[in-house]
């Protein structure tokens, strides 16, 4: 309006008195913005979220994607990071477990606590509010994943062993890898016979199917190599292990699930339960913690100390998983 255009002649005309270039100003206004908008909680969660999800599988990335965006953009996402207060954050958070996702207020409040970790780090904000929240959200139960106890465990191979008659031998072979090599089950059944060294004794699980996309290494025992001639002989030619009905694609994902419970261990076994029970039982019999975590491939917070890691804990897990195998065969 001719009034509006009145005011910012004015407004200019003071900022030439004052040897102000109005021209000027608005730049250095714009960029004082945008300085301020980049020090928002969301800009610093974006920039904390894409230089962590080049480590992480597509799921996870997924997921904290979303407890970003879902429930807590929407309420401090549009703040000045460094100005956020503990009770802003509990605010927020208390709006999921209204819904009774205790679980997941946990965790978004753990997402959150390594944004402003980052913000710190990169000297956008002083402190992590988050830190003053212990004890604040309502307590929940952890999901442990179900495995059979280590006293039960001689029943669970007994089983297995006889699964060929109500199965098939492909699905047997995949429990006892399981069970002797204690990796994923997504990492088993989506292998090729390429990442095997029989020379070397030596299977090598490329990064692009590890949960931290990490290459992992399993040294493997004779029990297990036995397994896999086995498989060998009813691949088919497959370049996969466990080849489907279509030699060209690998079995389901629910394969080996399904056989426990046709076996009658559904609530009672799962396929990360062949992990929990080896990591219990290796414990329990003294083999040292590194070396477990690591062969669970459970990698090191350290960059660096992983890495070394890999190679120097590499005949020290040869041995564990030989010991491993024995303990198997003697149950």
């Amino acid at each position: 309006s001719l009034q509006d255009a009145r005011e910012k002649t004015s407004d200019a005309k003071k900022l030439l008195n004052n040897k102000i270039d109005p021209s000027s100003s608005k730049k250095t206004e714009k960029l004082l913005n945008q300085t301020e908008n980049s020090n928002f909680f969301k800009a610093i969660a974006e920039e904390w979220f894409d230089k962590q999800s080049n480590i992480w599988v597509a799921t996870h990335t997924v997921d904290v994607r979303r407890r970003l965006s879902k429930n807590i953009y929407p309420y401090i996402g549009n703040y000045p990071i460094n100005q956020i207060s503990p009770t802003q954050v509990l605010n927020a958070i208390k709006i999921i477990e209204k819904r009774g996702a205790f679980d997941l207020a946990h965790r978004v409040l753990g997402v959150c606590g390594q944004v402003f970790r980052y913000g710190v780090s990169t000297a956008t904000c002083e402190s992590d509010p988050t830190r003053d929240l212990k004890g604040a959200l309502t307590p929940h139960t952890l999901k442990h994943h179900k495995a059979v106890s280590p006293e039960n465990l001689p029943t669970l191979i007994h089983d297995i062993k006889k699964y060929e008659d109500i199965g098939n031998l492909q699905t047997q072979l995949g429990l006892e890898i399981m069970l002797h090599t204690f990796v994923r089950t997504g990492e088993l059944i989506k292998s090729k016979w390429d990442e095997f060294n029989f020379d070397t004794g030596m299977w090598k699980i490329p990064a692009s199917r590890m949960k931290m996309k990490k290459e992992h290494i399993v040294p493997l025992t004779t029990q297990v190599i036995n397994f896999l001639f086995r498989l060998k002989e009813i691949s088919d030619g497959s370049e996969f292990v466990f080849a489907g009905r279509n030699p060209d694609t690998h079995i389901s994902n629910n394969t080996l699930l399904s056989a426990l419970y046709r076996m009658g261990y559904k609530h009672v076994m799962t396929g990360h339960g062949f992990r929990t029970v080896a990591s219990t039982i290796l414990n329990e019999n003294g083999f040292r913690a590194d070396i477990i975590e690591r062969q669970l491939s459970h990698l090191d917070g350290n960059s660096v100390r992983a890495s070394y890691n890999r190679a120097e804990y590499l005949s020290e897990r040869k041995e564990m998983l030989i010991w491993w195998s024995n303990y198997l065969e003697k149950c």
